[in-house]
């Protein structure tokens, strides 16, 4: 029986190597690290901090240097970009950081922020703000935020405007660093409700960095865990973020909290004893 081809990945990361230079020499944060993200897809990276996981995150950003290895974004390599070619990748390739107000310029107010990335492509000022007032929309803020400063939001609403901004050039691809680690639980909900209808809605794939694998079950399709630099297990996100294979990612999963204290004693207790086989 004859199959279809299947559709080449948006986004493929190749043994890249990443080092960084110490007083002590040089360090490795990744380690032949290799991943793809599908075109409309949500991909997961999850480790504790030091795993290598937003140095990945920036690699593909261009926000460090690659020692070796490739990175492909729909076919076309991009592991060196610099100068123009590279600004000229920030229309499809944005980002959201975990730090919504360090991320967004106190003195701006957000109508300017949000049209920047417009203007700096060319945009004119009218289409800009018809653009500003569009993503204020699709992130469900009122169209009257927009005179107004960073400092006046609440950190929910801070990211909101963080992942309009990411949004207003249409991008293919957001990578997602640690976007909701430093909300409340509550509004981490409401946060990973508005990635997962703007995903819906926009066909706009994810990489989604995360130390919680409770929070990477809500909204990825695959997840891949990281430890050390490597990526120790992937595969479907159900399937690893309730029932890991990998002695580390089993770690992960007994480190998250879960709402009942009885289950919770359970799991830390799990968790103690996997730490000391680990030890």
């Amino acid at each position: 029986m004859n199959t279809l081809p299947q559709p080449a990945p948006l986004l493929t990361a190749e043994n890249v190597v990443v080092d960084y230079g110490t007083r002590r020499g040089s360090f490795r944060a990744l380690k032949e690290v290799s991943i793809e993200v599908g075109a409309g897809e949500c991909v997961g990276l999850v480790g504790e901090s030091g795993s290598g996981k937003s140095t990945l995150g920036k690699a593909i950003l261009g926000l460090v240097p690659v020692t070796s290895g490739t990175i492909r974004f729909d076919g076309e390599e991009i592991t060196h970009l610099k100068g123009a070619k590279r600004r000229a990748l920030a229309s499809s390739i944005q980002v959201v950081f975990q730090d919504p107000y360090g991320s967004l310029n106190p003195a701006m107010t957000i109508g300017d922020i949000l049209a920047e990335p417009l203007a700096t492509a060319g945009t004119s000022r009218r289409d800009a703000r018809t653009t500003v007032a569009d993503m204020l929309d699709r992130v469900k803020l009122p169209s009257t935020v927009i005179d107004r400063y960073p400092k006046e939001f609440s950190g929910g609403q801070r990211q909101r405007i963080a992942i309009a901004r990411a949004l207003v050039r249409r991008p293919r691809l957001i990578v997602c660093d640690e976007p909701v680690s430093a909300l409340d639980l509550t509004t981490q909900a409401t946060i990973i409700d508005l990635f997962i209808e703007l995903q819906r809605d926009t066909g706009v794939s994810y990489l989604f960095v995360s130390h919680d694998l409770g929070v990477v079950r809500r909204i990825c399709h695959r997840v891949a865990v990281m430890y050390r630099g490597e990526i120790v297990e992937t595969g479907d996100g159900e399937q690893v973020t309730r029932d890991p294979e990998h002695p580390y990612s089993k770690r992960l999963l007994m480190a998250s909290p879960v709402a009942d204290p009885a289950g919770q004693a359970a799991r830390r207790a799990a968790w103690l004893k996997l730490r000391e086989q680990a030890a």
